[in-house]
């Protein structure tokens, strides 16, 4: 089983770091993430539907006594700006634990600090697998890796026959890191990428990309593109006259690609890594529709994310009793068996990541995803 990291002696002074001091009314939880821009716009609405969890809690007295609440600090998705929001949380708020905390170079900078506090994170965003092996111990993620998204897809793609896909990534580690994901699943069924290329994140070699991803001929693109740039690529390779089918990661927001490309999108399927949050029987799904829709929080899949995120750190917090230890939280974590919305999660045998969930989805011509 792996081992986790508990505060040692001395360790947290040498980051100047106190030691965290137990209070008697509240839980503050930590959050370092990009809030500002269009980055920024999706995390708030993930924090939102956290929110609705932990003020649900709130009202019927809190967790076993004491009120929750959430300090978000903005880091830009820089690693050293992340680094000392981390320890300002720790210090200036209090922080006895993190929440949803974002990026991959963010948490892998601010790993140490979680190992050598004790202060668990649960519930991570756009974080690669990589970065997650790297806070092993410290940090406990409820979405499905993306190697376990490139599997489902290109499962997915055989299943149907398509056989010669392209790749389209974001220009940065992190998208390096998806497509060499993506390659490993194709070599699994003895198959490569016909062609795959970087994007910039402002779209200006939308035109260029097209071109490299076509010269493969593809009949399929998958895109790990966040933004308005899956958008951008499925224009300039319409203008050259083409028509392969395009698939994206959970990271493509299929609303935002809609209002790019119009009715098009309906073309678009996207893998999901979480429960249908549109579902009309499951309980979990409606309770969470009924706080969104009275809270006036966008019901879709970012809102639900958080507020499934929320549910998981709340049953953790609860099975630890009045005694607020932060080693106690790490094993009532690693304990943590929940089924919410059909999706399993639990952290069994060490695991970093709770949930094996992904499903596909497609996206219609006004933005809304259906099954």
């Amino acid at each position: 089983m792996q081992r986790r990291h508990f505060l040692a002696a001395g360790t947290l002074a040498s980051l100047g770091v106190p030691a965290w001091a137990q209070g008697t009314s509240e839980i503050v939880l930590g959050n370092s993430a990009i809030l500002g821009g269009p980055l920024g716009a999706p995390i708030k609405t993930m924090l939102a539907g956290a929110d609705l969890a932990f003020q649900a809690a709130n009202a019927q007295g809190g967790v076993n006594g004491r009120k929750l609440r959430v300090v978000s600090l903005d880091d830009e998705l820089k690693p050293d700006k992340a680094v000392a929001n981390y320890k300002k949380l720790l210090t200036d708020h209090k922080a006895f634990a993190f929440f949803a905390c974002v990026g991959s170079g963010t948490t892998a900078a601010a790993s140490q600090v979680l190992k050598e506090s004790g202060a668990p994170l649960v519930g991570g965003y756009a974080v690669a697998d990589s970065a997650r092996d790297k806070a092993q111990g410290s940090a406990y993620f409820v979405r499905a890796t993306t190697g376990r998204e490139a599997e489902v897809l290109i499962q997915q793609l055989q299943t149907i026959g398509i056989t010669k896909i392209a790749v389209a990534h974001l220009d940065n580690p992190g998208g390096v890191e998806a497509l060499r994901l993506v390659e490993k699943a194709l070599a699994a069924h003895q198959l490569k990428p016909v062609a795959s290329s970087s994007m910039k994140g402002d779209a200006t070699d939308a035109a260029a990309v097209a071109g490299t991803l076509m010269a493969g001929e593809p009949q399929a693109i998958l895109m790990y593109l966040g933004g308005t740039l899956g958008g951008e690529l499925m224009k300039a390779v319409w203008a050259r006259g083409q028509q392969p089918s395009f698939y994206g990661m959970s990271l493509v927001p299929g609303d935002v690609i809609a209002k790019v490309v119009g009715e098009k999108t309906r073309g678009l399927a996207i893998s999901q890594v979480m429960p249908y949050p549109w579902n009309e029987v499951d309980p979990t799904v409606k309770e969470y529709r009924r706080l969104a829709t009275a809270a006036k929080v966008p019901v879709g899949y970012y809102s639900f994310e958080g507020y499934v995120n929320a549910l998981v750190m709340l049953d953790a917090l609860k099975r630890l009793g009045r005694d607020l230890n932060r080693q106690k939280l790490h094993s009532a974590l690693a304990a943590t068996k929940l089924r919410v919305s059909g999706m399993d999660v639990h952290f069994s045998g060490g695991s970093h990541t709770g949930s094996r969930f992904v499903e596909l989805v497609q996206v219609t011509r006004d933005g809304r995803f259906v099954r």
